[in-house]
């Protein structure tokens, strides 16, 4: 009798459970299947657990055997060109930035602040993989062309990459006494194209038919890191802190600043072309009128402006005429603009080093880039200089910043070998999207 009231007892829970389990069928939940996410699984473990594993119970791996399999590997990707096949290849977007603390822990709400909330943070849109960037603050490896055609230098080659197909070319590959390719710059017309060598040359090509149009000697005697296009006037600077206006037509030198004491880190030309701006690793901002440049080498610039550290981040403001942004790198970490007499208007602290600017001329809002610290690209309103959003998604400094041709989406790139597109300054209706919707570039 004792056992059969058990027995009865454990029936009547098993229905009442079945019970349950139907409720929660109903309610939409099922309790007895598990589907497994695929996409979080690690098959190439999971192969070796199933395989390897069991052939080498000792559990020593069977490569570890044969010493001479590394090696043979090696040989076999250089051969066949394998070791890094997804140059320009589009990659996962970054993960978004995870909470530090998890809400159900987090202590209450403090009581509402004065000031406004902190910005946003945003991640990126696109990313394409680009290895063997370098990560120098001196070098300028990155330009969008007219054309819609980006332009990146990976060590001591040249890719073009255009946005509007999503095809991916290469332009040239440098011989290794004038590499690695230290700077490019795209002329007005979005055909030609200027890079700087480390061996002091500049050559121009055309993008159009893959061909070397002229090569620049004896303008420079070290690395050309900075280039910079007024017209037909291609203005080269080096490392040897000389700066060099060339006529590109003749391929002829037309005129020399002279004023930084090392290397030109950035150059900028102002949108009437009769300013040139110019920054350097003395810590030093040259403002240069086009009329001064000579072929004795003028020494005398209209302005000196100075920084805490060295400056590669140059931008002419578009809707105030003669109003210069400049940022300044680790030792300053201040953005400063700059009136037409050279007096500081104002000077802003990032809290980071600034590595390239950009405006944005429709709302007022000015872009920099970050290295040590934030990584980060942030966007500020002017004349207030009030943080309107963070966009976050390098490891690494963000060293190089273009925009492109209709003036909506930014790329940057950093030393973590990434190139990041971001849609920030907001697109005009007519517009076509700067990218072709495709999963991957080769």
């Amino acid at each position: 009798m004792f056992v059969f009231v058990q027995w009865k007892g454990f029936v009547s829970q098993f229905q009442i459970m079945n019970k349950l389990r139907s409720s929660g069928r109903n309610a939409g939940e099922n309790y007895d299947r598990f589907i497994p996410n695929r996409s979080a699984t690690d098959f190439d473990y999971a192969r070796f657990v199933l395989t390897e594993r069991n052939q080498n119970p000792g559990g020593a791996s069977s490569t570890s055997q044969l010493p001479w399999i590394d090696s043979y590997r090696r040989h076999l990707a250089e051969a066949y060109n394998m070791e890094r096949p997804r140059i320009l290849a589009f990659r996962n977007k970054p993960h978004a930035l995870a909470e530090p603390i998890p809400k159900h822990i987090q202590s209450p709400p403090p009581s509402p602040p004065s000031s406004p909330p902190p910005s946003k943070t945003r991640i990126c849109d696109w990313v394409l993989e680009a290895p063997n960037i370098m990560d120098d603050f001196s070098l300028n490896l990155l330009d969008w062309g007219s054309c819609n055609v980006l332009c990146v230098a990976l060590g001591n080659k040249a890719f073009l990459w255009n946005a509007l197909d999503s095809t991916t070319t290469k332009l040239v590959t440098v011989e290794e006494k004038d590499g690695p390719i230290a700077s490019v710059s795209w002329a007005p017309n979005g055909r030609h194209l200027a890079i700087g060598l480390s061996s002091s040359h500049v050559q121009l090509w055309d993008s159009v038919s893959l061909k070397l149009l002229k090569t620049l000697r004896g303008r420079h005697e070290g690395l050309v890191g900075s280039l910079a296009w007024n017209k037909q006037i291609l203005t080269t600077g080096g490392r040897d802190g000389k700066i060099v206006n060339n006529d590109v037509r003749e391929g002829s030198q037309v005129g020399t600043y002279r004023g930084h004491q090392q290397e030109v880190c950035g150059l900028k030309w102002s949108s009437t072309g009769q300013l040139l701006a110019s920054g350097g690793n003395d810590n030093f901002v040259h403002i240069w009128d086009r009329s001064m440049s000579s072929l004795n080498s003028a020494t005398g610039s209209l302005h000196r402006l100075e920084h805490r550290g060295p400056v590669r981040a140059l931008a002419w403001c578009p809707f105030e005429r003669n109003l210069l942004a400049s940022g300044g790198g680790i030792g300053d970490e201040c953005i400063k603009f700059w009136n037409n007499s050279g007096m500081c208007r104002n000077s802003f602290e990032t809290g980071s080093e600034v590595c390239a600017l950009l405006w944005d001329k429709n709302a007022h809002q000015l872009l920099s880039s970050h290295g040590s610290r934030h990584n980060q690209l942030s966007l500020w309103k002017y004349p207030s200089m009030v943080n309107r959003q963070n966009f976050n998604g390098h490891d690494s400094r963000v060293l190089f910043m273009t925009l492109s041709p209709d003036e909506c989406t930014v790329a940057s790139a950093a030393g973590d070998e990434s190139i990041q597109f971001w849609e920030i300054f907001g697109k005009p209706e007519a517009s076509k999207p700067p990218f072709a919707h495709s999963n991957c570039i080769r």
